[in-house]
């Protein structure tokens, strides 16, 4: 088996790990880790050979730019302190605890790469947290809670891992310009995200097709990571920043199309690419294996130490952490998403699984320092990272699920009911709105003002039944049942010409172009 098959093999993983994590209600990244563990143990699978400064570029836009459009900037601005304390200050907290009790148990392993290796574990993957979430119901806080961490980390830690291996390459280090370097990295990074955010924006309305639109954002996370890099910038946060802006102006609500096929093209993305990087986790076995080779009980023990400092170290950070923002919450009434108990507390705390961003920076250590000397203890390195994210992966994946029915932790849905509610009847009176004032600019007939005005009603109903008064409820109900009706029979119709017109294409002189642009008008007036 080549590099290229091994590729086409976690791809078909990546595609399969996600209905069978369903069924057996392990998440799909968990599952992948086990094939990658699997493959490494077979004598026939080859070594994985990316180039480590390869690794971050091909790997995290994609990951970034998909994990942004589940979320918005009114989210970040509500949960900004929590943020804060988990995605900035824990990650320093944990760089420097990891760092500390590496530098104590690994002999001659530099300052700067203790750093490093700190910084580069320390941040949770939301991934495997949020696939949890989806099958198991957890409140809306917990989830949006992990997913701003899960992508605020990454940059922290991100910058955080390029300062200590630049000081780990060049052998100098000095606090001030680390500091300089952060800050400006930190503002190129956004300027750059900011402006890249704008220019698609605009080009986006000149392509007006949804297949070149779509195309565009595939290129958009890239560029952005690319340009921001070469101007010394975080390519992290210049991908966070232009997804956010363009999540928050690229949108046009009347462009169904677009953001249908959008919305499922980077659910196809993000399946893919993420299951490639946590089958690279199990991968990494062969170098593990290898680099452990008469030296077993040493590492592991290594390895062992460092998963506690960094399993701990968030508990005991996010106690005190959580009764903080509790006191504050209460005391100032902010609108943020918090844990309620002490139950949320532990399951956020067991959420904290390490890796695609893990992965991706383990594997870009680089393989030399500017001296050309080999990069120091860079195997020692990989295996602790390694034993840390199949260790928090594998075991915290696979018990978080029990956990949390252990502990009774799901979302209220009587909650969720009255935010669709809301919702609804706040959709319901901006279509009569609309149609109040279309009356007064076209003379409609009555009849056609009432069955347009019963539209408008239908129209948050069939989003939340809730909004009928019960007298109307089941007018309403008999009204969706009569339409579910003719809705099933008209897709039997448009059924039986989409045959028609497929069976057309193989007949003699029949032009293939002119009939998938037939089938393409009847998918959309199915779609409709």
């Amino acid at each position: 088996m080549d590099q290229l098959a091994l590729l086409f093999v976690l791809l078909l993983g990546a595609v399969i790990s996600v209905p069978v994590g369903d069924r057996l209600r392990v998440p799909a990244p968990v599952l992948m880790t086990l094939l990658g563990i699997v493959l490494a143990l077979l004598d026939f699978v080859p070594n994985v050979e990316i180039p480590p400064d390869l690794i971050l570029p091909l790997l995290l836009p994609p990951l970034l730019y998909a994990a942004v459009r589940r979320t918005s900037w009114r989210q970040f601005a509500a949960n900004k302190r929590p943020i804060f304390l988990l995605a900035v200050a824990l990650v320093f907290v944990t760089m420097a605890c990891v760092a500390a009790a590496a530098d104590a148990i690994v002999p001659g392993l530099p300052l700067a790469a203790a750093f490093a290796l700190g910084a580069l574990v320390a941040p949770p993957d939301p991934v495997a947290a949020t696939a949890v979430a989806g099958q198991l119901g957890l409140p809306r806080r917990l989830v949006s809670i992990l997913e701003g961490e899960g992508l605020f980390n990454d940059v922290t830690a991100i910058v955080l891992y390029h300062v200590a291996i630049a000081a780990a390459v060049s052998g100098t280090f000095s606090p001030w310009q680390a500091g300089l370097d952060l800050v400006l990295s930190a503002v190129v990074g956004a300027a750059v995200g900011i402006a890249l955010g704008w220019g698609a924006n605009k080009l986006m309305e000149l392509l007006g097709d949804a297949t070149l639109q779509i195309g565009l954002t595939l290129l958009v996370p890239y560029a952005s990571y690319v340009m921001a890099e070469e101007l010394h910038g975080s390519g992290v946060l210049a991908v966070l920043t232009t997804a956010v802006f363009l999540a928050e102006y690229g949108s046009d609500a009347d462009d169904v199309m677009t953001r249908l096929a959008g919305h499922t093209f980077w659910n196809i993305v993000d399946t893919l690419v993420t299951g490639v990087a946590f089958g690279l986790v199990g991968l990494e076995l062969h170098n593990a294996i290898r680099t452990a080779s008469g030296r077993w009980g040493e590492l592991l023990g290594w390895a062992a130490v460092v998963v506690v400092v960094v399993v701990f170290v968030r508990l005991l950070w996010l106690l005190p952490a959580t009764w903080l923002t509790k006191r504050l919450h209460a005391r100032r009434d902010y609108d943020e998403d918090i844990p309620v108990s002490w139950r949320e507390t532990v399951v956020m705390w067991w959420s904290g699984m390490r890796g695609v961003a893990s992965v991706a920076l383990v594997l870009a250590i680089p393989l030399e320092t500017d001296a050309g000397a080999p990069f120091p203890n860079r195997d020692e390195l990989i295996f602790i990272a390694f034993g840390v994210i199949v260790a928090t992966l594998v075991v915290q994946g696979l018990t978080l699920p029990w956990l949390v029915r252990r502990l009774g932790v799901k979302a209220d849905r009587d909650q969720e009911k009255e935010r669709a509610k809301e919702l609804a009847i706040r959709a319901s009176k901006a279509a009569k709105r609309r149609l109040r004032e279309i009356e007064e600019e076209e003379d409609l007939p009555e009849e056609l003002s009432e069955q347009m005005l019963r539209r408008a009603f239908d129209i948050g109903v069939r989003i939340s039944p809730e909004v009928a008064e019960d007298e109307r409820r089941e007018a309403s109900r008999e009204r969706a049942r009569r339409l579910k009706q003719v809705r099933r029979i008209q897709q039997e119709m448009l059924s039986a010409a989409r045959h028609e017109v497929l069976a057309a294409r193989s007949e003699p002189g029949a032009d293939p172009e002119v009939v998938d642009r037939v089938l393409r008008h009847l998918d959309v007036r199915s779609m409709r």
